[in-house]
């Protein structure tokens, strides 16, 4: 008998998304906390996997401690220990999802339903040995296949797993365990699809605590969902969304609760990968280049609210296309602010600069330097892309590092989850290509960005909001190949993240040296940590101050419909103009542009942005507690 899909995956068997032939009933369904969060709970969840399998499908279930279980456990290692041992963390913690999978199977025997439990273990998940954040390795896949051909419901303990033979050690998985068990095991089985069951109806358009009117989407790519890495509840991991970016899987996020057919992540074809060192594959699928760019800067531009916004808007206006955006951090009371544009149009674009920078001289102090427009040609956009660096700090480090073995200097950098961007010299690309190819073991392929997104795309799927970052700027960084290696190589080496990466475009020569500021965002628990670090090796290197700020906001919009459509930048610095929020650094991709503004104003920032792109519904979505 074939599944029967929601209304949703109707559509993707229509569009070849999935193939009715091959639907062979094969689901892993996954639970999180609140859903199995009492008895009622684990006995409702019971019923809805009783009916799937009913409707003819095979079913395994991966499931999450019960409500607030991990929490408590957590809550009595740490009135036994300050710093508790790691390993015996994960031995304490596994135990939460162990209960949840025995009531679960109980439940299921109570309706008649052969169902048996098992730990990630007995599973056969198989991971690093590194304890509270293990990658999964890879799956045993044998027994659980055994038992799903006997007619069984297995039910699985998400979030754990065991090393390798020989040493056999429970570990667990870390943040979103249960979702990237689920997906894993999705893929390992070559499930036809993957639902994640949570407390709220499906991926919506921005954080419904803050926009109660935020629209609940029907689908999203893997793109856009790993680039909203922070949108909304958290209801999916990016961890999960990478493996099933990776192997093709189908996922759906629906709610517990309702019947409703929730949110379909879309994902690529598959692309024939070893399910061998699953979660530790390469971090970068791609090295992208584009020789056809020019660069426009904008030099000392008012530090106001506006400028920003009646730029961009002009260039909309004038229906030049741009491809990356950077503002670096502000010196005194005026800032930077950088483009790229293919060449044909870089006259065009020249125009609207130069025509605009007069204006923005004439509001600015009197005593600023005047704007000035500085225009290169000749220049290349190398990027390297994969879902695997989201998480990996060593991965922008190995990238400057490869860079600056190579004698290619960094003209423009600019991130996003998913993508790190420079600019080069268009002599050095060659170069720099094949020795980044060489480092990440792939092949080289022409950049996207000028491809055309599907047609009825949303211009903008979704906004994230995201106040739990610290900026650091490093003053006077020399400017020459190499600086940035060893700035995040440090940064990768002490095991800190980092997010947003802008080098401003102001070079000035200081002791016969020309020097630029470096700046960059990692999470706001390491800003101090970090500051002191890197202040204690600034002398040693030939850095200046490093300057630390903890009270700022990273607003985000995010859609693979913005590719090639002038106006969408603008649109979103209008709409903090209006309500005079100052931009204070904006780095972009090719489906993202992320702006910096002041803590203080950042859920405002998110409001209006979600409000200018017509992202609201018609109902209101209240998360449970």
């Amino acid at each position: 008998m074939l599944a029967q899909f929601p209304d949703p995956a109707e559509a993707l068997i229509k569009a070849g998304t999935i193939d009715l032939t091959k639907v062979m009933a094969l689901i892993v369904q996954k639970y999180g906390g609140t859903s199995v969060g009492s008895v009622e709970r684990i006995q409702a969840v019971a019923q809805r996997v009783y009916k799937t399998f009913k409707a003819g499908n095979s079913v395994v279930v991966v499931v999450s401690a019960m409500g607030k279980t991990t929490d408590g456990l957590v809550k009595l290692a740490n009135e036994i220990s300050t710093n508790p041992n790691r390993r015996e963390m994960d031995m304490l913690l596994s135990t939460g999802e162990q209960v949840t999978i025995a009531l679960l199977s109980m439940a299921l025997q109570e309706l008649g339903q052969p169902a048996i439990s098992m730990t990630g273990a007995q599973v056969g998940i198989v991971t690093e040995a590194e304890h509270t954040r293990a990658r999964i390795l890879h799956i045993e896949t044998d027994r659980l296949s055994r038992h799903i051909n006997q007619g069984k419901v297995v039910v699985v303990a998400g979030f754990q797993g065991i090393s390798s033979a020989g040493e056999m050690e429970i570990t667990t998985l870390g943040r979103g365990g249960s979702d990237t068990s689920a997906v894993a095991l999705a893929a390992a089985l070559r499930a036809n699809f993957c639902e994640i069951y949570t407390d709220v109806p499906g991926i919506l358009t921005t954080d419904p605590r803050l926009v109660p009117e935020a629209q609940l989407m029907d689908e999203i790519t893997c793109n856009e969902m790993l680039e909203l890495a922070s949108l909304g509840a958290k209801v999916l991991h990016p961890r999960a969304v990478e493996i099933a970016r990776n192997y093709g899987v189908p996922l759906v996020v629906r709610s517990s609760w309702t019947d409703a057919p929730g949110t379909w992540v879309i994902s690529p074809q598959p692309q024939g990968r070893s399910l061998i060192n699953l979660e530790i594959a390469r971090p970068v699928d791609h090295v992208e280049f584009d020789t056809d760019q020019a660069k426009v800067a904008l030099l000392r531009v008012p530090d106001k609210p506006g400028v920003a916004a009646r730029l961009f808007g002009e260039i909309a206006r004038q229906q030049v296309d741009v491809d990356l955006i950077i503002q670096s951090i502000h010196e005194g009371n005026s800032n930077d602010i950088a483009f790229t544009v293919t060449t044909p149009i870089l006259k065009r674009a020249e125009a609207v600069a130069a025509a605009i920078a007069p204006a923005l001289r004439n509001q600015s102090h009197p005593k600023l330097e005047e704007a000035e427009v500085m225009v290169e040609q000749n220049i290349a956009k190398i990027s390297i892309a994969g879902a695997g660096m989201i998480g990996r700090p060593g991965v922008a480090a190995k990238m400057f590092a490869t860079l600056a073995a190579a004698k290619v200097n960094i003209q423009m950098i600019s991130t996003s989850e998913v993508k790190v961007s420079c600019v080069v010299d268009a002599t050095e690309c060659d170069r720099a290509v094949a020795a980044l190819c060489t480092a990440f073991e792939i092949e080289v392929r022409e950049s996207l960005c000028t491809n055309s997104p599907l047609p009825n795309t949303p211009l903008v799927r979704g906004v994230a909001l995201d106040i739990n970052q610290a900026r650091l700027a490093i003053r006077q960084v020399p400017d020459r190949p190499g600086m940035a290696a060893r700035l995040f190589g440090l940064l990768a080496q002490n095991n800190i993240s980092v997010d947003m990466i802008i080098q401003s475009q102001r070079c000035r020569v200081i002791d016969g040296i020309p020097r630029r500021d470096i700046a960059f965002t990692v999470c706001q628990v390491d800003g101090e940590s970090t500051k002191e670090m890197l202040t204690q090796v600034a002398a040693e290197l030939g850095w200046g101050e490093v300057v630390l700020d903890s009270a700022i906001a990273k607003v985000s919009i995010v859609g693979a419909g913005m590719i090639g459509q002038p106006g969408v930048a603008a649109k979103m610095f209008e709409a903090l103009a209006q309500h005079q929020i100052n931009i204070q650094m904006i780095a972009t991709s090719e489906i993202k542009i992320s702006c910096v503004v002041s803590q203080e104003q950042g859920v405002q920032a998110l409001q209006a942005i979600h409000a200018a792109f017509d992202l609201a519904g018609s109902e209101k979505f209240v998360v449970p507690a």
